[in-house]
C-alpha cells in the first residue's frame, strides 16, 4: 500500500470490537435519515472562503492557484475505468476491481518465484501492469479537486469533469466498477485478494465531497446521484458483510482505521446514520487497542517506514473525527480512562517534527517531519487548540491550497 503525504489530500462491520452485524431493521441497503450536507469538508468554512474569492481576496490568490493548476490538469484526464486494464481479474470479468500486494516479491529460491516473499516497504514495480488502482485514485482525487475547484470559481468545466469521470468509473454499465475488492491487493502463489486491499478506496470519502458540492446544479443529476447512492449503498453493505471486510476491520493498524473511514464516511453519504454512529463509537476501541499511554502507535512502528505510517494512521483518526462532529460522536476529544487519546498520540510526534528529539525508530526512504503540517491544521480546529497551527507553520510544508478547506 502506498502511503501518501500530499497535505493538500490529507484533508482532500461487521467486527467492530464490541459490536455486531446490523439487523434486518438496520440493513446498510436502508436509510435512517437525512443525507449528510458534506463529510469532511466544512460548509461554514467554504461558504466564507468563497466570499472572500468572490470578492478578490488577495490573501487566497496562491490558494486558488494551486487548485486550479491540479484542476487543469484533471481536465485533461481522459476518464478511465476498470475496463481499461490488460490482465483479468480471476473472476474472468473486468468489471470486477483487481490490484497486486505492493510489498510482495518474487522468491528466487522458488521456481516461477512462487509463492510470493514479504519485503515491507519495497514496492513491487511489476504491480503497476494491473491499472485499476492507479486509475481509481486518480478518478478520486480528480473529482474531489474539480468539486472543490467548481464551488469556489463557478466554472462550469470543473463541474462537468467531475460528473463525467463518476459516471465511468461508477454508473456507466459499459465501464462501471463492480461494487467489491474481491480481488484487491492478490499476492501470487498465495491468494486472489485479500481485506487489506480495501484501504485502495479510502479516497472515496472526499472524492464523495466532491460529488456533494455539484449537488443542486446542473452537473450533477437526480439519476447521476440516485445510481451513486446505490453503488455506495452495495460497496457498504460488502464492506459490512464480506470475508475480506470482516477481516480488515479486525486488522490491528491503520488498515482498521481507514475501513472505519470509510465504512462511517460511506453510511453518512446514504443516510444510513446508525450504521455511521456504530462504527465511529467503535473507532474509540480504536484508540484504546492502538495507542499507548504515551502517544506511540506499535502497530505503526513496527513498520520499515515507521514515522510514515504513525503519520498516516493519526490522519484516519482524524477523518474519524471529523466524521463524528456530524453525529456528536466526540473523537478529538476522547480520552481512555488510562489517558490515551489522539491528542497524545500527536504530541508524541511533535518533537520529532520540531527537531527537538531524533527518530530512532526505522524509517527507509527519509525521515520527513513535514508530513504532519496538515494533520496538525487540522488539530487546531478540531482540538481547539492554536498552537497546533503554529507549530505546522514552524516545520513547514503543507499545500497553499489548505487553506481554502483548513482554516
Amino acid at each position: 500500500m502506498r502511503v501518501k503525504m500530499s497535505a493538500g489530500k490529507a484533508v482532500w462491520l461487521v467486527a467492530l470490537v464490541g459490536l455486531t452485524p446490523p439487523t434486518a431493521a438496520q440493513s446498510p441497503s436502508r436509510t435512517d435519515g437525512a443525507k449528510v450536507d458534506l463529510l469532511l469538508l466544512d460548509r461554514e468554512y467554504l461558504a466564507g472562503v468563497h466570499g472572500r474569492v468572490q470578492r478578490g481576496d488577495a490573501t487566497l490568490t496562491p490558494a486558488i492557484a494551486a487548485l486550479e493548476e491540479d484542476a487543469k490538469k484533471a481536465l485533461a484526464i481522459k476518464p478511465p475505468s476498470v475496463m481499461d486494464k490488460t490482465i483479468s481479474p480471476p473472476s474472468g470479468d473486468k468489471h470486477d476491481y483487481m490490484s497486486q500486494a505492493p510489498y510482495w516479491w518474487p522468491d528466487p529460491a522458488k521456481p516461477g518465484g512462487r509463492p510470493y516473499i514479504r519485503r515491507d516497504g519495497d514496492r513491487n514495480p511489476e504491480i503497476n501492469r494491473i491499472t485499476d488502482r492507479d486509475n481509481l485514485g486518480r478518478v478520486s482525487n480528480a473529482i474531489a479537486t474539480l468539486g472543490l475547484a467548481f464551488h469556489l470559481t463557478l466554472r462550469g468545466e470543473y463541474g462537468a469533469q467531475a460528473a463525467r469521470l463518476a459516471r465511468v468509473w461508477f454508473l456507466d454499465p459499459a465501464t462501471r466498477m463492480n461494487p467489491h475488492l474481491n480481488f484487491g491487493q492478490g499476492i501470487p502463489g498465495i491468494n486472489d485478494g485479500r481485506g487489506i486491499g480495501i484501504i485502495e478506496t479510502r479516497d472515496l470519502v472526499p472524492m464523495l465531497d466532491g460529488i456533494l458540492l455539484l449537488r443542486g446544479t446542473a452537473h450533477w443529476t437526480p439519476g447521476d446521484e440516485e445510481g451513486l447512492q446505490a453503488w455506495m449503498r452495495a460497496y457498504l453493505k460488502w464492506l459490512l458483510e464480506s470475508p475480506h471486510g470482516r477481516d480488515e476491520s479486525k486488522n490491528g493498524n491503520n488498515h482498521e482505521t481507514w475501513y472505519d473511514v470509510q465504512v462511517a464516511g460511506l453510511a453518512l453519504y446514504t443516510g444510513q446514520r446508525d450504521v455511521a454512529r456504530r462504527t465511529l463509537e467503535g473507532s474509540r476501541e480504536r484508540v484504546a487497542r492502538q495507542f499507548e499511554r504515551d502517544g506511540r502507535q506499535p502497530r505503526e512502528l513496527e513498520r520499515t517506514r515507521s514515522w510514515d505510517y504513525s503519520e498516516f494512521n493519526l490522519r484516519a483518526f482524524f477523518d474519524l473525527g471529523v466524521l463524528g462532529q456530524r453525529l456528536g460522536v466526540d473523537l478529538w476529544t476522547y480520552q481512555t480512562p488510562d489517558g490515551r487519546s489522539l491528542k497524545r498520540a500527536l504530541d508524541f510526534m511533535v518533537p520529532f517534527a520540531t527537531g527537538g528529539q531524533k527518530w530512532t525508530h526505522e524509517q527507509i526512504g527519509g525521515f520527513r517531519p513535514a508530513i504532519i503540517h496538515g494533520v496538525l491544521r487540522r488539530a487546531a480546529v478540531g482540538m481547539k487548540d492554536p498552537q497546533y497551527r503554529s507549530l505546522a507553520t514552524k516545520i513547514g510544508g503543507g499545500s497553499p491550497r489548505l487553506d481554502l478547506v483548513v482554516p
